[in-house]
């Protein structure tokens, strides 16, 4: 995870121009908020900007949005790994 562009990323864009975006990459492979990674990156890095910018939006600091967001992929993919075994 990039933090340094995320954090970039959650304080330009609103989370309704950061969803623009991703359907934009969706739907044409290009997007005007992150344009130098591939579509699977670009996606991924989006959706966490834009749950940092919700979450900043609701009050939390950064700092905190970050650590929330970090919690989050723990537990998605601690689901993934009690499927495996």
């Amino acid at each position: 995870m990039d933090t340094r562009l995320i954090k970039d990323i959650a304080q330009k864009y609103t989370p309704d121009q950061i969803e623009g975006c991703i359907a934009m990459q969706i739907e044409t492979g290009r997007n005007m908020c992150l344009t130098d990674a591939t579509s699977e990156k670009i996606i991924n890095e989006l959706a966490k900007a834009e749950v940092i910018r919700e979450l900043t939006d609701e009050g939390m600091s950064l700092a905190d949005a970050l650590r929330e967001i970090a919690r989050r992929m723990r537990l998605v993919q601690s689901g993934f790994q009690e499927n495996k075994q």
